[in-house]
């Protein structure tokens, strides 16, 4: 492997600790569209695609509330800033419309340097999700 080389290809799996799983889960599937791989008592599994050498690409939600050492998340104190999905650019229209039919609040920016187009929101525990697209007209 060369020093401009890295064993690491994609992202295989964001992780995210819930408060409330049962509504983080119907957000997740409702509202960003994502399917459903497995639910567990205490975690929930969205495919997202297939990736990398047979590895599912996900999204996990995890209620870690009935360990021990349980915490509860401060939501001031993450260092996520967003995380974003990738959308068509035909669907990107479409998708702001379906957000704002359920009562979504949005953000729209358009990042030139790359040509994307994106909407943000938020999710019921506070972490900012974006749809992003490619346009080449930006």
């Amino acid at each position: 492997m060369t020093s401009n080389e890295t064993a690491v290809k994609e992202i295989g799996e964001l992780a995210l600790r819930v408060v409330d799983l049962d509504e983080m889960t119907e957000f997740y599937r409702d509202v960003v569209g994502l399917v459903v791989l497995r639910r567990f008592e205490g975690s929930t599994f969205f495919e997202l695609r297939e990736g990398h050498g047979g590895h599912t690409q996900i999204l996990a939600l995890f209620d870690r509330s009935g360990q021990a050492d349980y915490v509860p998340p401060a939501p001031a104190r993450t260092t996520v800033d967003h995380f974003a999905f990738t959308v068509d650019l035909a669907d990107f229209e479409a998708e702001r419309e379906r957000l704002e039919v359920l009562g979504v609040d949005l953000d729209f920016a358009e990042h030139e340097w790359v040509s994307w187009r994106s909407l943000y929101f938020s999710d019921p525990e506070g972490n900012r999700v974006e749809f992003v697209c490619y346009d080449e007209s930006i």
